[in-house]
């Protein structure tokens, strides 16, 4: 039987990240892995994916809608090769996973295909291509989630379909009908409607991207209302049925109206759930919490005091570079270290056009925990570089302490925020204020210019360019 002083259960980022960073620090590493790749959702069926179609989708509607204004003038009629796309969008996820294989040999990390369950806390069984028993001295639960829906919907992954299907489809819907407005909805939303589709989304809430800061939710509305996707909130769903080739979805809206869509696919998006199924996680002591999350202490560490838990499988928020941080804790708390990590300045990005990004805390927590605080906000029209790019729309706001000044939450949507938040982030990191983002150099013309005249616009309203 072979021993290891680690293993990981599950290979996603969180998984094959935790497996590097304790090869690097020299304990003996499994990673096990019950699909035939490496990279779990995020590389296989979710972030890496989708965001080759939002690329791919976003090319064609440029050119489509803009080359001309950019006196590019293509004769005849743009036509979408949509089985070339999805045919790219493969290779991108079969180089990406290539790449996962390459860093296992590189680490030396032992790597098994098949399903990993405890037979106990410190014994792991693989079923599949490599059935076998290993022992481990500690083990991390990297098995990641899997898309939720609800009791009455039955998922017949054809017509009825979560964002794994969305992603393979063989033809562009006629009408997708999105149930949720949360992230995955609205990237793969707008992937479609760029494509010709109708788009329709059905949120509960009253606002789409309900957990993210209520400016940033009205602006990404407002610009994907103007690209031609249809919002219905505040509408509950209660029943999904399919005929055939349609999908008849009735829900109720908050005057207490019956109101009914119809479209020949419906994209359920309403949230992931932890993936715990066929773990055994109870023959090793480890316990579940009444959500299926598995319990941990500050240390990631579970009820069994070997074993550790990362990423979605945890609480928090189900971010890929989130479990990558637990992964990365986990490993340096076995080699002896004192790692840390600051939830709240973990940022929360939506790859829709224009971007969404945030880190912090929001208007709205600030103002429920009594704090007293300034904002500062600057249009992404103002800027010379947005204005080059034809990418005007949206802002940056930056919240700071009213007293010390400090930065407690920056808010931005517009083009690259998702690379933006990044200086956000690092000024937090460091408890930077306003004004020393304000007297920061930015180059000129890029849009990170927004940054510093958002921190110039809380502090005393110093805007230079509005």
């Amino acid at each position: 039987m072979s021993v290891y002083d680690v293993a990981v259960i599950g290979s996603g980022p969180g998984g094959y990240v935790a497996a590097i960073r304790c090869a690097q620090l020299g304990l003996k590493t499994a990673l096990i892995e019950k699909y035939s790749s490496l990279g779990g959702t995020c590389l296989n069926v979710g972030c890496i994916p989708s965001k080759s179609l939002l690329d791919s989708s976003h090319h064609y509607e440029d050119a489509q809608k803009h080359f001309s204004e950019h006196g590019i003038e293509i004769e005849g009629e743009i036509k979408i090769n949509f089985k070339q796309m999805i045919d790219r969008k493969a290779a991108v996820v079969e180089q990406t996973t290539k790449g996962i294989d390459y860093l296992m040999q590189k680490n030396k990390i032992d790597t098994f295909e098949g399903l990993g369950s405890f037979t106990d806390a410190t014994h792991i069984k693989i079923d599949g291509n490599d059935s076998q028993t290993i022992e481990a001295k500690n083990s991390i639960i990297a098995t990641g989630s899997k898309p939720g829906s609800l009791p009455f919907i039955s998922l017949d992954k054809e017509r009825v379909i979560t964002s794994t299907e969305a992603l393979k489809l063989k033809e562009i819907p006629k009408h997708l009908v999105v149930i949720g407005g949360g992230v995955i909805g609205l990237e793969l939303g707008q992937v479609y409607r760029r494509l010709g589709a109708e788009v329709s989304v059905i949120e509960y809430a009253d606002r789409i991207t309900p957990i993210m800061d209520a400016g940033l939710s009205k602006e990404l509305a407002k610009v994907m209302k103007k690209q031609g996707v249809k919002f219905y909130l505040s509408h509950g769903v209660n029943k999904v049925e399919r005929k055939a080739d349609l999908v008849s979805v009735t829900a109720t809206d908050k005057k207490g109206n019956e109101v009914h869509f119809e479209g020949d696919y419906c994209l359920v998006s309403v949230g992931r759930k932890p993936y715990t199924e066929g773990l055994n996680a109870a023959a090793a002591g480890v316990q579940l919490n009444e959500r299926g999350q598995v319990e941990v202490n500050d240390h990631l560490q579970t009820s069994a005091s070997n074993i550790y838990a990362i990423g979605d499988v945890v609480r928090g928020a189900m971010l890929a570079h989130k479990a990558e941080e637990e992964g990365v804790l986990v490993a340096e708390f076995l080699a002896g270290q004192k790692p840390h990590i600051d939830y709240n300045l973990v940022p929360n990005v939506i790859y829709t056009w224009p971007e969404v990004a945030a880190v912090g805390k929001t208007e709205e927590q600030l103002k429920a925990a009594g704090v007293n605080y300034k904002s500062g906000q600057f249009p992404m029209r103002a800027l010379g570089r947005a204005r080059a790019s034809m990418d005007t729309d949206g802002f940056v706001k930056i919240l700071a302490d009213a007293q010390t000044d400090e930065v407690l939450g920056v808010h931005m949507i517009g083009a690259r925020a998702a690379d933006l938040i990044a200086e956000a982030v690092t000024a937090m990191e460091f408890r930077a204020s306003a004004e020393d983002i304000a007297r920061m150099s930015h180059s000129h013309p890029t849009y990170a210019e927004a940054i510093k005249e958002a921190a110039l616009a809380a502090t005393e309203n110093r805007a230079l360019h509005v």
